[in-house]
């Protein structure tokens, strides 16, 4: 799919050089919103509901709830409501979006709570800030159909409203209904296009979102730190360096250019396009760091073969008072499975469960396992895939079949292929792997036993895509895919070429036969 062309800055070699203005306008920074549930509210709130309910105001009750909520206990935010409602305190339009945005964060347990809270606030009236967090939380239950009858009930709609509905849809995979909603709005904002950016990203149609980001320009709307971060993931998705170039540059011109969320986009973008160099630059210039900084930087030098880097700065950040926690770990181990630093990556392990206290995700024994197989101790990754607390995901038995393959272990992969059946019921990479293990190693019966299982289960090959990216300009190429609109000059191309190959290896092979005559 080809993106509306951006005009990409030159290769960045400073980071205070001044650059070209490109054909966007300033926006202000988001300010974070403040936190008004403090500890010792909710402390004398509890001593309210606890000694005098009927005493108790609105605004104990309320803050009382919205603990509750924050934490996860619903159950308990609902019997508070109906404890505050017999005592006769009235609740107001922030309970009530306390308590449906409390549902909307935990929907499993919201799901039966909401809609009965949904009843009462009826019976009272409902103000639009209220129903608009009807809107997020039916939207978030997947009551995708609720949520727009709420929508439609509404007396009145403001900005939060519409941008609260098209959010729902987009995160509901209804792209069409959501759409059709933003072209019927009487007012769009920078979240409005923002909505849209970040839900085609966050549904992996990373060439769409850029396009809407180039709509959002040719409308006149300012972008903001959300959107950059937004579109900065979609560049980052598809290595489009130009792109993130030319980004960048937008973003030393604005007054948010030191905001630590757009820089930590920056390093992650930086690394995922493999310019590691720059990605060092923005981490050095940051005036200020998180602990996303940090694991941003060491996990992107790991994922790049920087292993020695990586784990300096796993180091480093500790030094400057950082806790690691899962991430960090995570790319520190697949820093010592890249270099071969099996005992110092088994330590860290240990490190992490015995002293931080950090309990081990499918992740971190993912790379344990990557980090026995890089090495060839075969059995020992086995032994920790059998005694995982978790089933092993199709990357993990991915990384130990490919070094079977390296090995030429067909005992072992056939004791994988148990899992390999359980665990990926309808992928088809590890099963091709599989096959062909057996195929390398003489083992035809065991190929065509995995084919047919593969044929059994209706798995097809995925189709190779390869993409290139042209002044900032993105084409896709599928194996055997002719709709680009260039297909039959591309093909003659690849044919001349072909022929110029083989007229190469044809001449090769004659001189070296000239040698022996």
């Amino acid at each position: 799919m080809n993106i509306p062309a951006f005009k990409p800055a030159p290769v960045i070699t400073q980071h205070h050089s001044t650059p070209a203005p490109p054909p966007l306008r300033k926006s202000p920074t988001n300010g974070d919103s403040p936190d008004h549930h403090h500890r010792g509210a909710f402390r004398n709130s509890q001593n309210n509901n606890r000694n005098s309910p009927l005493e108790a105001n609105t605004a104990s009750w309320t803050s009382s709830i919205a603990h509750n909520c924050r934490n996860g206990r619903l159950s308990e935010a609902v019997s508070q409501f109906n404890s505050m409602r017999i005592s006769g305190v009235e609740p107001n339009h922030i309970t009530f979006v306390t308590l449906f945005s409390g549902c909307a964060h935990f929907p499993s347990q919201g799901f039966l709570l909401g809609p009965s809270v949904h009843g009462y606030a009826r019976k009272i009236g409902l103000d639009v800030k209220v129903e608009t967090a009807l809107i997020d939380m039916y939207s978030k239950f997947g009551e995708i159909g609720l949520a727009r009858l709420s929508f439609d009930h509404m007396g009145i709609r403001n900005k939060v409203s519409w941008n609260t509905m098209i959010n729902g849809y987009m995160r509901n995979g209804d792209f069409g209904e959501a759409l059709k909603l933003f072209d019927e709005m009487p007012e769009r904002d920078a979240v409005s296009w923002t909505v849209l950016i970040d839900g085609f990203v966050k549904k992996g149609r990373f060439e769409e979102a850029l396009g809407w980001f180039q709509e959002m320009q040719l409308a006149g709307t300012d972008p903001d730190f959300v959107t950059i971060v937004s579109v900065l993931a979609a560049v980052a998705n598809l290595g489009t360096l130009g792109l993130g170039l030319w980004l960048h540059r937008f973003v030393l011109m604005q007054e948010f250019r030191d905001n630590t969320r757009v820089n930590n986009s920056l390093i992650d973008m930086y690394c995922r396009c493999g310019s590691i160099e720059c990605a060092r630059q923005v981490f050095d210039n940051m005036p200020e760091r998180s602990l996303v900084s940090w694991n941003s930087i060491i996990v992107g030098l790991a994922c790049n073969a920087y292993a020695e880097e990586a784990l300096n700065y796993f180091h480093l950040m500790q030094n400057d008072g950082f806790k690691p926690d899962g991430v960090s770990f995570t790319g520190a181990l697949n820093a010592c499975s890249h270099a071969g630093l099996v005992e110092e990556g088994l330590k860290l392990f240990e490190t992490m469960t015995r002293i931080h206290k950090i309990s081990a995700r499918i992740e971190h024994y993912g790379c344990v396992v990557d980090l026995y197989s890089r090495a060839g101790r075969l059995r020992e990754a086995l032994q920790v895939v059998e005694k995982m607390p978790m089933k092993p995901n199709e990357v993990v038995l991915g990384s130990l079949l490919a070094a079977c393959r390296t090995c030429g272990d067909v005992d072992l992969a056939e004791i994988l292929m148990n899992y390999i059946y359980n665990v990926e019921p309808s992928g088809h990479f590890n099963y091709v792997l599989l096959s062909n293990i057996y195929a390398a190693t003489g083992g035809w019966r065991g190929a065509s036993k995995v084919r047919r299982k593969m044929k059994d289960r209706g798995m097809q090959k995925t189709p190779g895509v390869s993409s290139i990216e042209i002044d900032c300009t993105i084409h896709e190429f599928v194996a055997g895919d002719k709709s680009h609109s260039d297909a039959e000059t591309i093909y003659m191309m690849l044919e001349h070429l072909s022929n110029e190959l083989g007229m190469s290896v044809r001449a090769s092979e004659f001189d070296f036969l000239e040698i022996f005559e």
